[in-house]
């Protein structure tokens, strides 16, 4: 007996402490990052923590009230959410003038969402 497995990563669930952020996934693996790694969800409540939902087919998470995405790519890779003040991350002009961190335009942001 064989069983098909797909190659690309689902959440399946979602589990939020005060420290970390943990992906169980179809495949049964489980994931697990820093809280830290989002600056949003650092400085959110926990309410606002506990406030999220799977997007996609599970290739993210979505919390709205702090308007944060992480995706399981994200999350495998070990890559942080830049914070807006970092030097890292230099601010460029916007067409409308105003200004947006350099990789994380707008328009790019919105398309992220599952």
């Amino acid at each position: 007996m064989s069983i098909a497995a797909s190659s690309d990563p689902r959440i399946q669930e979602v589990r939020i402490t005060r420290d970390q952020i943990t992906a169980h996934l179809v495949d049964g693996r489980v994931i697990s990052v820093p809280l830290a790694w989002s600056w949003r969800l650092s400085e959110a409540s926990p309410a606002q923590r506990l406030n999220f939902r799977i997007i996609g087919s599970g290739q993210g998470i979505h919390w709205p009230d702090v308007d944060e995405d992480i995706s399981i790519e994200g999350m495998l890779h070990g890559t942080p959410a830049p914070h807006p003040k970092s030097r890292t991350q230099p601010m460029v002009r916007d067409a409308g003038g105003g200004a947006a961190s350099k990789g994380m335009q707008p328009s790019a942001r919105k398309a992220r969402r599952g």
